[in-house]
């Protein structure tokens, strides 16, 4: 057991009258599901199991319920991260005005990629959608604050700040030191479009397209082939069939059902 788990219970219990007020905001008391956690990965730097079970407790919810609200979020972490978080933009505003320099410069400096964190534990990288503030690109934040107009001198000077502890933003609690990635599996899979049919044999879907590149051509090819169709829906979602399927159930007639 970790010296974090070990002091879990007196956590709650400190946490209590805060969480209770929280619930008492809401009609429903299980509409404090997000403030709840967020406050104790303010206290611990992450969502922990422990965390996520008291949560159902206090809510009168199923731990499912609660790990499914938790793992959706991306502000909500299930495992340790650094006490900073650098977060660099790759919307559109800021890939046109360079990000994607600002980013290979940051992972080199780093020595990390998408979803890691640096050998001492210091900082964790991410590189994520736009953050709005397209009038100062290249931005990013670090633990939620905003930085602009990132150039290479910046991020020298960002990381050198946060490595000797003088960074103008405070740094997040650390309770267990990170690993690697706080990323889990199945959410890699996702982050790296995996779950896409129009995805399957593209090396990078998060960033296909362009001359020379050959991943929106087979992303395409996949729709102008019909290797699969939309036939029916669920109470969610359109179902993906085969084609031979299809076929064989609705006598080829169009797909538009005539």
């Amino acid at each position: 057991m970790t010296e974090r788990e070990k002091n879990f219970p007196a956590l709650l219990e400190r946490l209590r009258p805060e969480c209770e007020r929280l619930m008492a905001q809401y009609e429903q008391k299980r509409s404090a599901l997000l403030p709840i956690m967020h406050l104790f990965q303010k206290h611990e730097g992450f969502v922990s199991q422990q965390a996520m079970d008291a949560a159902a407790q206090l809510l009168g919810v199923t731990a499912a319920e609660v790990e499914g609200a938790v793992s959706f979020y991306t502000l909500l972490y299930r495992r340790p991260v650094g006490r900073y978080m650098l977060q660099i933009c790759r919307g559109l505003a800021c890939s046109i005005n360079g990000a994607q320099d600002i980013m290979a410069y940051a992972r080199e400096k780093l020595g990390v990629g998408h979803l890691q964190t640096t050998e001492d534990g210091a900082i964790s990288y991410e590189e994520v959608e736009c953050l709005a503030a397209c009038d100062r690109a290249t931005c990013a934040q670090v633990n939620l604050e905003f930085v602009y107009d990132l150039t290479p001198q910046k991020i020298d000077e960002m990381l050198g700040a946060m490595r000797a502890g003088t960074y103008g933003t405070a740094p997040m609690t650390q309770t267990e030191t990170p690993g690697r990635t706080w990323a889990i599996p199945a959410d890699a899979q996702i982050a790296r479009g995996r779950k896409s049919r129009g995805a399957v044999d593209v090396a990078d879907p998060n960033n296909a397209g362009g001359i020379g590149d050959t991943a929106g051509t087979l992303m395409l090819d996949h729709l102008i082939n019909r290797d699969v169709y939309l036939f029916g829906r669920t109470s969610e979602r359109a179902a993906i069939e085969p084609r031979a399927l299809i076929e064989a159930n609705d006598g080829r007639t169009d797909r538009a059902g005539h």
